[in-house]
């Protein structure tokens, strides 16, 4: 008889305690600290312009406080990033590098909206849960120094805690590709027309069926990739199939480093001992010694304090990981239009925006009115990626506001005409162009003010 799930879930609980190979996990580290270290170095040249120069930053919800360093700071904030990835790599005061990585790369993911990418808040995220997952304990400098530290197995539910993690973005993005423009091929129709001068692959890009098989091919590969990594008789298929979508992306798409962390972050998802199997046969070929398995435990018959408190830890974690993104749910309208829940919920390459956005501003007092010049205000980078953002404009708007009275306009209004076109459609209104934004308060509740119109696709 099969057992009820009220009796499996205690075994599935116990399962997380049991321990594994630490090869995988170590091999993790190494991977995961290269690539952001490559990762701070690719960034060195881009500090100036994008965290010291703008005159304004666009800022995230209540976390305005959060600023750029003055002077030479933000290099200063760069050099302690790549040391701390560097230190994460070769496992030299790991858990304290963690957390510097950690609380270095989300300062300056806060700071600055405009340059948002999901793959800087995975980072984030996976680098927040290394704080915590024993990586360091085998093939580390800190296993050298610290001999009591030396574990050849870790707790499997360090394991599968980054699995579930890099799991729950590809999920969650192939959830939000069930949508009908990208079932219908836009907006990939129009990037592969802007990347139809590659060599080679540029006429096969041009091709009629071409947006249907990178969109249809990109919801099938993330809706299923995990499933079939987990299951042993298709992995090696599954990660071949990874291999060669993140290479596709990384040629066509300019998206930085996260096809390569993808890749690598992949490999967490094959058997806990593949480095050390790994090892062994290149040792085997050059007459090395090989690195013997080590001896593994099962679960325990019960949990003890520490083990419930950890679970409930898990338990919260993921379940905000699984709950947070659903959150766009609460608010009317498509969100690719109004953008209320769109980030930090996996929905990536989902829309394309273009239109123009303009500022006028009106003094009751002298009875005057004039469009606000942004020449010179914004960069273009800046300007480009507010164009399409409701919140981002309402925050600028604002922004104007406070600076016209400090002007002496007291009681200056300022209102936006904002045309935008979504996915290839008409441009249409996207702010009520008869609202005051100046008077408007940033909140997480519905924008009133945003114009939700009728698409008549």
């Amino acid at each position: 008889m099969p057992r009820p799930v009220a009796s499996l879930l205690p075994l599935a609980s116990r399962r997380l305690f049991a321990t594994v190979d630490i090869a995988s996990l170590a091999c993790f580290r190494v991977l995961f600290g290269l690539l952001m270290f490559v990762e701070v170095w690719r960034d060195l040249p881009d500090i100036g312009p994008l965290y010291i120069e703008p005159e304004f930053h666009f800022t995230f919800f209540a976390l305005d406080w959060v600023r750029p360093l003055a002077g030479d700071g933000m290099h200063v904030v760069f050099g302690v990033l790549g040391l701390a990835a560097l230190c994460v790599t070769i496992g030299l005061w790991y858990r304290t590098a963690a957390a510097v990585f950690f609380v270095g790369i989300s300062y300056v993911f806060l700071l600055e909206q405009s340059c948002y990418l999901n793959h800087i808040y995975l980072l984030a995220l996976v680098s927040f849960l290394m704080m915590f997952v024993p990586a360091h304990r085998a093939a580390s400098v800190d296993a050298w120094l610290r001999p009591r530290l030396r574990a050849d197995t870790a707790p499997a539910w360090a394991l599968w805690l980054l699995r579930a993690q890099i799991g729950i973005p590809y999920f969650y993005a192939g959830l939000a590709k069930l949508n009908p423009d990208w079932l219908r091929g836009e907006p990939m129709r129009t990037w592969l027309a802007e990347s139809a001068d590659l060599p080679l692959a540029g006429p096969l890009l041009r091709e009629w069926w071409a947006p249907y098989f990178f969109s249809w091919g990109g919801l099938g590969f993330d809706l299923l990739v995990v499933p079939a990594l987990l299951w042993r008789p298709t992995r090696a298929l599954a990660y071949v199939l990874a291999l060669s979508f993140h290479l596709i992306n990384a040629a066509v798409f300019s998206i930085g480093i996260f096809p390569w962390v993808m890749i690598a972050a992949t490999t967490i998802f094959f058997e806990p001992d593949w480095p050390r199997r790994l090892w062994n046969r290149v040792a085997a070929r050059v007459g090395a010694p090989p690195s013997p398995a080590p001896i593994v435990a099962g679960p325990p018959a019960h949990l003890g304090r520490a083990q419930r408190a950890t679970l409930v830890a898990l338990g919260l974690y993921v379940g905000w990981q699984l709950l947070f993104p659903l959150r766009h749910w609460l608010y009317p309208g498509d969100v690719a239009w109004t953008e209320e829940g769109h980030k930090f919920a996996w929905r990536m390459k989902l829309r394309d925006k273009n239109g123009y956005v303009r500022f006028f501003a009106s003094d009751p007092e002298l009875g005057a009115s004039w469009k606000i010049d942004l020449a010179g205000r914004l960069p273009g980078w800046q300007r480009q990626e507010m164009s399409g953002r409701p919140e981002m404009i309402l925050q600028y708007a604002r922004f104007l506001a406070d600076d016209l009275r400090a002007r002496g306009h007291a009681a200056i209004e300022v209102r936006v005409v904002a045309l935008v076109s979504l996915n290839g459609r008409r441009p249409q209104l996207m702010i009520d162009p008869s609202v005051d934004l100046a008077r408007v308060e940033p909140s997480l509740w519905p924008s009133l003010w945003i114009v939700h119109p009728t698409f008549d696709d």
